[in-house]
């Protein structure tokens, strides 16, 4: 609890000879306030520390580089290995974990202690680790770090606690699980192979111990060897030398066969009655030709071998197809008896993996299904039917079917949201899939009690758009839509869009959505913007289209006498842009001059024509910015939409544009200066006319490719051209504060002069100041291109290594720009309507625009709105430029409105309607507003409201009307606010900035007291800073890799519940008895049931292994990990002895009991008996 008390004099203070980007707490000017002010501000600020805790919730999407497949097939779980050191563990919808080595290797493979709750991985730095997976956050409960030699490949057969680890030199050893300490029992190549052999048989690639006699250990060799070690005899009972490489070998579950897959694209069976030559050998995708060759085909990577009750054996393998036929596919192959289905894929096949009913490997196997993890996907084929479907996902994989661009999060939505977009989405749902249940069912989740509606948007490079349902830490698709329908595909010889984009010219780059009057409205890469109505009921609608030609004046004037003063809304003809309906547009010869440079026309073509639109969200509005003088239109910067006002603003490096979208008008487009009018708090320099234009028309933004390594293209994490600062020491007093993301916005050159580079092609220097392009300014701070809230687009390049991150974030500022042109270029970088006073004298609040630049500046611009709903369709919005001015450090991100008591004031909005629902006459649909004014619980204070304003380096909290500064903030000196969002935590409000150094912090409102400070992200790259967002009730998300989304909360209160939302990963399940064998297969079939490892691996026999060959790291699986680690790993014979142990102790003190109570038994017969003997001669009269 914190009181605070601030008495205003009516006075604003300011700082006495301020520099430009110095933070002044009143007027730009220091004039005295003439409205009444408050005299006492009283606030009960309830959040302190510790309701704040950072903490990871879960991660949705694909596992980002998949590696490795494991599956448990009593428990039903699923475990993904990654390149990046990540482990996804997958069961039931709900059911989904993730884990994190700590050394980031990669995960070779992945092993379940099936029906234990342990699982075993190994990584690429050679260790092994030991997870504990019956606590709901799994953790490492022992690792085992191999120095002499490389971990190839690991076995660890059912109910046993050894681990075969076979390595690159040919050794295999053997863990025990229950410790992690390697026995003294090692399986040497030399050993394994015949003494005659001259050559090294490489490293192990398979090994398996025969389902016919577990004392039979089967090692598979790279070069084709293959040995059946006898683990009792140490010895080998048999050797086969094969021409070919093995990549995998699978056993018959009797034992007597096994089939192996090799390099050349062939299968063989082999025979252990014969083990000279195989007994069978198949190309199966192997033609003879007309010369009697075979076609050469692919290695088979892997090959299943299973057996049915029923029916023929499946032979289930990847690779082998031939390497004629170019453009095909990658394919699974399932033989089936004599039928050959292959099923091909999406992407390259990573792992894949056959489920059966019995975890025994000598019976017989029944498969029922086939997991196949891709590069891109994961999907599961049902083997039940002929047909051979695959089954519906229920988890969210398809997050990058088109690379995320843009995210969004909205907490707490209207509960009747999800429903209704769950419905409309429904209805386009793939068909075909298997009826039976996903097989991938372990686990068990419940519906926490802290859950409330939860929606999560993104946004896609092919211009879609995803609701995924987030409530409960789920996530689940509930509707998408595709903004790319609005436009005619780009016809090959016209190239409009692919002139200004190379690709994915409708990637969309950022989304406002109100979820209250279900307006929703995008933002294109090509300077486009959308907008869309809910209706449940399709229509056939025609789209209009409106173009703005939002260009600063000074850089349309040739001479400088010429049209110098005008306000740029005075030209009709080019700032004052009328809208047009697309068929109504020029012809586009008309569009370009006799010299051929573009202008006045879009980068996309509208659909003229009516469209039929199904129900869900419709296009009504399509705003599009025009080239100039063979200029593309720089890109959109800030977007903000109010369906209470009916009112659109947009904005961009040139200046800001408002749109009334009911009555389909600009009403107004102004280049940024001009906004200022008289209040301009910069001393601008003298303007110049622009030369050698045609220079600056070569020009291409860049497309967002795949995201995935390809030796064709790079990773795009936006679209942009790379900018640089002068070094010119004028333009240094422009800078705002030396804030890093001077003039760039979006990544956009806020410098008319400075020449973009076109993907993978040299920047071209612009005249004899070319060459100092690859000059750093002196003194520059560490993050020298780094890009404000607004901004976070940059080229990647595809390697993954730590300079290259670096450099994402270290280009060089420097540049030869003329700080004549940069006067003009200051970015509109944030927007926001709300109820407020535009000026100091004003009594009552109104409508207001705010608008935030990327120098700091802070404007109001009031607007009239007529309230009547018929003047409302008819009369104009007018709306007055020469409103308020406060200044900040740094770029302006975010604007909020507290009233005086401390709480958050709503934007208006409208009531959702439906306008495609039939008409009824009795009731006319009216609109209905919902207005949150100041004033309105103000009774106590008085009049005003306060405005809190957060930039890249600072937070200030305004009184308003009087335009007092009450608190101020330096939130960061050495780095900058990427995301700052005013945000709701256990019922009261707070400050969330995301910086770039990857610290997260929270400051209290309305005074701006630090909360937390978390240095979350050591390394902060351009994917996590643009689709960082924060929501309420402590939560936020960011793009984790180009496939995932992590979820984070940063309340103590969340964390608390955590443990109940997360899903359990392990169910207590019964282990299937084994079948029983029959008196002549037990007889005959060798003493599988009597090996015992303990017997010959343990310490007592097998001594102990060289301490230098490994060493053992103990996990921090905690009280509950160590009591798993006591108890799970060795199964049932471990617990069975601890429970018999129990047991024994409770039958031991039981018999002490029935003791004590047998001798109180006889002391009471004895006692009873000389009783009875005492009293036995005794008449009545005598006692």
């Amino acid at each position: 609890m914190k009181k605070f008390r601030k008495v205003l004099d009516g006075l604003t203070t300011s700082s006495p000879g301020a520099t430009v980007g110095s933070p002044s707490c009143g007027s730009a000017a220091g004039t005295p306030t003439t409205a009444p002010t408050p005299k006492e501000i009283d606030v009960q600020e309830t959040l302190v520390s510790e309701n704040f805790q950072l903490c990871k919730t879960v991660r949705h999407g694909f596992p980002y580089q998949p590696t490795a497949l494991a599956f448990d097939p009593v428990q039903k779980i699923l475990a993904i290995g990654s390149r990046s050191g990540g482990v996804r563990i997958l069961g039931r919808p709900g059911v989904d974990c993730y884990c994190q080595h700590e050394s980031g290797a990669a995960v070779l493979q992945l092993q379940f202690l099936i029906n234990e709750g342990a699982l075993v991985s190994a990584c690429a730095d050679d260790t092994l680790h030991l997870w504990n997976l019956r606590q709901r956050r799994p953790a490492i409960l022992h690792s085992l770090k191999f120095n002499r030699e490389r971990i190839t490949f690991c076995h660890l057969p059912f109910q046993s606690k050894w681990l075969y680890v076979g390595t690159e030199r040919g050794n295999t050893h053997i863990v025990n699980i229950e410790s992690f300490i390697l026995s003294g029992y090692v399986i040497m190549w030399n050993k394994a192979i015949e003494l005659s052999t001259k050559t090294h048989p490489g490293p192990v690639v398979h090994l398996s111990d025969s389902p016919k006699d577990e004392g039979k250990l089967l090692i598979g060799f790279e070069s084709g060897t293959i040995v059946q070690w006898d683990l009792r005899g140490k010895k080998a009972d048999f050797r086969i030398y094969y021409d070919e490489a093995i990549h995998s070998v699978s056993w018959h579950h009797e034992g007597k066969q096994f089939m192996c897959s090799h390099s050349d694209g062939s299968l063989t069976l082999w025979n252990l009655r014969n083990t000279t030559k195989p007994f069978q050998v198949t190309f199966p995708h192997g033609k003879i030709q007309k010369d009697a060759r075979k076609e050469s085909c692919k290695p088979i990577l892997k090959v299943e071998y299973k057996t049915c009750r029923n029916s023929e054996p499946f032979v289930i393998f990847s690779g082998g197809l031939s390497y004629d036929k170019a453009g095909r596919r990658p394919a699974l192959t399932i033989m089936h008896g004599k039928a050959i289905t292959v099923l091909e894929m999406d992407y390259p096949i990573v792992e894949f993996m056959v489920l059966c009913e019995t975890p025994y490997n000598n019976e017989v196997q029944e498969p029922y299904a086939v997991v196949v993890l891709l590069e891109k996907d994961l999907i599961v084929v049902d083997l039940t039917q002929s047909n051979y479907p695959v089954f519906e996902n229920p988890y969210p994989m398809d997050i990058h079917e088109s690379p995320v661009t843009c995210t969004a999060y909205f907490a707490d939505c209207p509960p009747d949201i999800i429903p209704i977009l769950y419905s409309i989405g429904a209805k386009h749902k793939k068909t075909g899939y298997s009826q039976k249940e996903w097989p991938i069912s372990g686990g068990t989740w419940t519906l926490g009690s802290h859950t409330y509606p939860e929606i999560i948007i993104t946004g896609h490079a092919d211009g879609s758009i995803k609701f995924w349902d987030a409530s409960a830490i789920t996530l689940q698709m509930l509707y998408k839509m595709k903004t790319s329908k609005v436009f005619e595909k780009p016809k090959p010889g016209e190239g409009r869009a692919t002139e200004l984009v190379e690709e994915d010219p409708f990637a969309i780059q950022m989304v406002s959505w109100c979820p209250q009057s279900r307006i929703f409205c995008v933002v294109g890469i090509s300077a486009h913007i959308i907008l869309y109505r809910f209706s449940k009921y399709d229509a056939n609608t025609q789209i209009v289209s409106l173009e703005v030609r939002l260009q600063c004046d000074s850089e349309d004037v040739i001479s400088p006498s010429e049209n110098e003063n005008n306000p740029s809304f005075s030209e009709p003809g080019s700032h004052s842009p009328q809208p047009h309906h697309h068929h109504q547009h020029p012809a586009s010869p008309g569009s370009r001059t006799p010299e051929g440079i573009k202008d006045s026309i879009p980068c996309l073509k509208v659909k003229d024509r009516a469209v039929r639109v199904p129900p869900g969200y419709q296009s009504e509005l399509v705003i599009q910015l025009l080239w100039v003088d063979g200029e593309p239109p720089q890109q959109i910067t800030s977007l903000d939409i109010n369906s209470a006002y009916g009112l659109l603003a947009f904005g961009n490096c040139n200046g800001l544009a408002v749109v009334d979208y009911l009555q389909k008008t600009v009403i107004l487009c102004m280049s940024t200066l001009d906004l200022y009018g008289s209040t301009d708090p910069y001393q601008r320099l003298t303007r110049s006319p622009r030369r050698n234009r045609q220079s600056t028309s070569e020009f291409c933004m860049r497309g967002l490719s795949n995201f995935y390594s390809d030796s064709k293209k790079r990773i795009r994490t936006s679209y942009q051209s790379l900018t640089e600062l002068t070094d010119n020491q004028q333009s240094i007093d422009m800078e705002r504060s030396k804030s890093p993301t001077s003039d760039h916005v979006n990544g956009h050159c806020t410098s008319p002069t400075s020449q973009p580079c076109s993907a993978g092609k040299p920047r071209i220097p612009m005249g004899p100041e070319g060459p100092r392009l690859t000059r750093r300014g002196p003194g520059r701070p560490p993050f020298r291109k780094a890009q404000s809230a607004a901004c976070m687009e940059i080229s990647l390049p595809v390697s993954h290594t730590e300079e290259s991150r670096e450099n994402s974030f270290t280009r060089s500022r420097s540049s030869s720009v003329s700080s004549i042109d940069r006067d003009t270029k200051e970015a509109v970088t944030t927007l926001q309507f709300g109820e407020s006073y535009g000026r100091k004298n004003d009594v009552l609040p109104t409508p207001c625009l705010w608008v935030g630049t990327s120098l700091g500046v802070v404007l109001l611009i009031p607007m009239s709105i007529p309230t009547d709903q018929e003047e409302r369709m008819e009369e104009p919005v007018t709306m007055g430029v020469s409103g308020a001015v406060l200044m900040l450090k740094g770029s302006v991100l975010r604007f909020s409105f507290l009233d005086c008591m401390g709480a958050l004031i709503q934007t208006p909005y409208e009531v959702w309607r439906d306008h495609n629902a039939p008409e009824d006459p009795d009731r006319p649909r009216r609109r209905k507003l919902v207005h949150f004014s100041p004033s309105s619980s103000q009774d106590a204070c008085g009049d005003g409201h306060l405005a809190v304003v957060c930039s890249e380096r600072q937070a200030k909290v305004f009184l308003m009307p009087s335009q007092s500064c009450l608190f101020v903030h330096n939130i960061t000196e050495s780095s900058f606010v990427l995301r700052a969002d005013v945000v709701s935590v256990c019922n009261s409000v707070c400050l969330a900035c995301f910086c770039a150094n990857g610290h997260v912090m929270t400051l209290s409102l309305p005074s701006l007291r630090p909360l937390m400070d978390v240095n979350y992200l050591p390394l902060t790259d351009m994917r996590i800073a643009r689709t960082f967002y924060f929501t309420n009730g402590g939560q936020a998300l960011y793009l984790s890799s180009p496939t995932e989304i992590q979820r984070i909360t940063y309340s103590q209160e969340m964390c608390d519940n955590l443990q109940e939302m997360l899903g359990e990963l392990f169910t207590p399940i019964e282990t299937p008895e084994a079948q029983n064998r029959g008196f002549l297969k037990g007889f005959f079939g060798g003493n599988a049931h009597t090996f015992d490892r303990e017997e010959l691996f343990g310490e007592a026999a097998a001594g102990k292994a060289s301490r230098s060959l490994a060493q053992h790291i103990p996990g921090q699986g905690g009280v509950e990990g160590m009591k798993v680690a006591a108890s799970g790993a060795v199964g049932e014979l471990a617990r069975a002895r601890i429970a018999l142990d129990e047991r024994g102790q409770r039958l031991g003190e039981l018999e002490e009991r029935t003791a004590l109570m047998m001798t109180s038994a006889e002391v009471f017969s004895k006692h009873a008996h000389e009783l009875m003997l005492k009293c036995k001669d005794k008449k009545w009269y005598q006692f």
